[in-house]
């Protein structure tokens, strides 16, 4: 039987999982991590991870029984798909079980950024209601969106703010001929004509995408809601955007070098941050866990895992 290892920690009900099945190894708390993998490298035929940390070359190229990289989330882009490929290595990702969660978030921070509902907070914690006033805030339903990808999170975002009343236009690599939702192939033409900016699009092949054309085109009323990756947005744009409100506000999921937010974020009320947690409800996480127990079982049985994204 195989060793696992997991790169950063998971849900224990997952860990738990996972030590009752395999032996399992903790690479985040191995400090000499050389000396790690001298000793066990060889008997390690599983790789559990995160969609934003994902796994390097050199540590695949490390371990030579490795038959699967399993993803604990949908994301790709940390991962080396050619060079697993190259060397028959499974990818396993959790699709789908996450969709409404993540679609939820998108939505939440939304109308968090346009209704202030985190300044309104503090506003009563902070005991200055009947103290001060606090300026009005901007109405959500009805606002046109634009969604940059549509994908299984991008329709899930469309239904819900079709729900609220909202025109909903998408950019994506291609029009998708299924949906009603109006297709625009410029990025820029898409951020102008929509009051809010929500990116729900793959960043495996994308970097900066957003940035200061990008954001001036979506505008002073404008708002930008990521809960996709970090890197589709240049951030020292984004920042410059908000402080000198060339744009609205903006609700953040996903940041560049995860956990470093950009300190001057910190500062402005019409931003609210969350910790990368679009898919972090208990019953999401037990469904990817359960999927990820699967992708492992398949891969060491030698067949292949129903959500694995290599040939």
């Amino acid at each position: 039987m195989f060793d696992v290892l997991l790169i950063n920690p998971v849900l224990p009900s997952l860990d738990r999982e996972l030590s009752a099945r395999y032996t399992v190894h903790r690479w985040y708390e191995h400090a000499d991590k050389a000396a790690f993998l001298r000793e066990h490298a060889e008997r390690i035929g599983g790789v559990v991870t995160g969609g934003a940390t994902g796994i390097t070359n050199e540590l695949i190229d490390a371990l030579a029984a490795l038959k699967i990289v399993a993803v604990n989330g949908i994301g790709t882009d940390a991962v080396d798909l050619e060079h697993a490929r190259a060397r028959g290595i499974h990818v396993s990702t959790t699709p789908g079980v996450l969709t409404d969660d993540v679609a939820d978030l998108a939505i939440g921070l939304l109308i968090s950024a346009c209704r202030g509902l985190c300044v309104g907070d503090a506003y009563v914690r902070d005991g200055e209601w009947g103290k001060s006033g606090l300026p009005l805030a901007r109405k959500f339903s009805g606002m046109k969106v634009g969604i940059v990808g549509l994908g299984r999170v991008g329709r899930a975002i469309a239904s819900r703010a079709a729900a609220f009343g909202c025109p909903v236009a998408y950019t994506d690599l291609r029009e998708m001929p299924d949906v009603r939702y109006r297709f625009v192939a410029d990025l820029r033409e898409l951020a102008r004509d929509s009051d809010a900016l929500i990116l729900a699009a793959s960043a495996d092949n994308a970097e900066g995408i957003v940035d200061a054309a990008v954001l001036d085109a979506l505008g002073p009323d404008g708002y930008l809601i990521n809960v996709a990756r970090g890197k589709l947005v240049n951030e020292a744009d984004l920042v410059r955007a908000l402080e000198e409100k060339r744009i609205a506000g903006a609700g953040l999921d996903v940041f560049v070098d995860e956990p470093n937010v950009p300190a001057e974020l910190f500062a402005l009320k019409n931003v609210v941050l969350q910790p990368h947690r679009a898919s972090a409800t208990v019953q999401t996480r037990a469904a990817m866990g359960d999927i990820v127990l699967a992708s492992l079982a398949s891969s060491f049985a030698g067949e292949r895992p129903e959500t694995s994204v290599t040939p």
